[in-house]
C-alpha cells in the first residue's frame, strides 16, 4: 500500500477510532463501580466467569449469523492464551482483588499497566529502549504506586497483602496480553479473535471459581437486583462493546496510545466510587494518583517532544528546496 492511500485509510478510519476511543475512556472508568456492586451478592471469579462466557456466546451467534465459519483461520492457542492473560488474569484478578480494595484505588493501580507495558515491550518484544522522558515517566509511576501499595491500609481500611498481590498480577497479565494480541491479531480477525479470547477467559474463571470454593457458599437466591443489573452492563457494555473496541484499535495504532484510556479511567473510577460507593479519597489518594498519572502521561506521549522539535527545524530551515534555490540565485 502507497503512503498516500495509507494516510487515506487512516483518514477514514478516524471516526471510528475517536468512538472506540470515547468507548474504552467513559466505559471502562465505569467497571469499576460495576464490579463493586457486581460483587456484593456474587462471588468475584462466578460473576467473572458468567460475564465473558455470556458475552462470549453472544458474540459468537452474532458472528454465526454473518458467517457459517466465524472462527476460520483463528490461530486459536493466540487466541486462548490471550484470553487467560486478559479476560482470565487480568480482568479476574481485579475483581477478587476489589473484595478489600475501593474500586477507585483499584483503578489508580491499573493506571499504571501503560508503563508496564513499555517496559515489557522493550524487555521481550520491540527491543526498542524507551527514551530519558519514559524513563522519568516509569520512576514517577512506580513512585506513585508504590504509595499506593505502601499506604493502601490507610485508603481502603481493609485491604490484605494477597489483593495487592492480585491487583499486581492483573496488570501483568493485562499488559502481556495487550503485547500478545497486538502480534496476533489483524483488522479481519480482530472480531472472531475477541470472542474466542472471552471465551478462553470465562473459562479460566469459572476454573478459579472452584478453587477459590466459591461456589460453596454462592447462594443465586441471594443475588441483589442491583448486582444482577450490574452484571448485565458489565456482559453488554464492559465486554462486548469496550473489549472490542480496545482489541480494534490495537490493530490501528499502537499499544502505547491504546492505553491511554488508564489516563481517564481512574478519575472517572475515583468520582463514581467518591459519590456513589461513599468512598474516601484522602489527599494521599489524590497525591498518588498525580504521580501515576504524570508518569504515564510522560510515557505515553514520549514522541510528542521529538516530532515537535522536529516540527519546528523544518519550519525555520524553510520548504525543501528553499536553502538550494537561494544558493543559485545568489549565483
Amino acid at each position: 500500500m502507497s503512503a498516500s492511500s495509507l494516510a487515506h485509510s487512516r483518514r477514514a478510519d478516524l471516526p471510528g477510532i475517536l468512538a472506540a476511543f470515547a468507548g474504552i475512556y467513559l466505559i471502562w472508568g465505569t467497571t469499576y463501580l460495576a464490579i463493586a456492586i457486581s460483587i456484593q451478592t456474587v462471588p468475584p471469579f462466578i460473576g467473572g466467569s458468567a460475564r465473558f462466557l455470556l458475552a462470549g456466546l453472544l458474540m459468537w451467534a452474532w458472528l454465526r449469523l454473518r458467517s457459517p465459519r466465524p472462527f476460520a483461520g483463528l490461530n486459536w492457542p493466540m487466541a486462548a492464551l490471550c484470553g487467560v492473560l486478559l479476560s482470565g488474569i487480568g480482568n479476574g484478578f481485579v475483581i477478587w482483588a476489589q473484595q478489600g480494595i475501593p474500586s477507585g484505588v483499584a483503578a489508580l493501580i491499573v493506571a499504571a499497566m501503560p508503563v508496564l507495558v513499555l517496559v515489557l515491550d522493550w524487555a521481550f518484544f520491540s527491543r526498542q529502549a524507551p527514551r530519558g522522558q519514559a524513563v522519568i515517566g516509569v520512576a514517577i509511576a512506580i513512585a506513585g504506586v508504590t504509595l499506593i501499595v505502601l499506604h493502601t491500609r490507610s485508603l481502603s481500611g481493609s485491604a490484605q497483602p494477597m489483593h495487592l498481590l492480585a491487583m499486581l498480577a492483573a496488570v501483568t497479565g493485562w499488559s502481556l496480553g495487550t503485547l500478545q494480541q497486538k502480534k496476533a491479531a489483524t483488522a479481519q480477525t480482530v472480531l472472531s479473535f475477541t470472542c474466542a479470547q472471552m471465551i478462553a477467559g470465562g473459562l479460566f474463571q469459572f476454573v478459579l471459581s472452584f478453587l477459590d470454593r466459591e461456589w460453596d457458599h454462592f447462594d443465586p437466591g441471594a443475588v441483589s437486583l442491583a448486582s444482577l443489573l450490574a452484571l448485565v452492563y458489565l456482559v453488554v457494555f464492559g465486554s462486548m462493546v469496550a473489549l472490542n473496541c480496545y482489541l480494534w484499535l490495537l490493530t490501528r495504532v499502537s499499544a502505547q496510545k491504546v492505553t491511554t484510556y488508564a489516563l481517564v479511567n481512574p478519575v472517572v473510577a475515583l468520582i463514581l466510587g467518591a459519590l456513589i460507593l461513599n468512598e474516601r479519597v484522602s489527599g494521599l489518594a489524590v497525591l498518588a494518583a498525580v504521580l501515576v498519572l504524570a508518569g504515564v502521561t510522560l510515557v505515553l506521549f514520549q514522541d510528542v517532544g521529538p516530532a515537535l522539535r522536529a516540527r519546528l527545524m523544518r519550519l525555520r530551515s524553510g520548504p525543501p528546496g528553499a536553502a538550494k534555490a537561494c544558493k543559485v540565485n545568489a549565483e
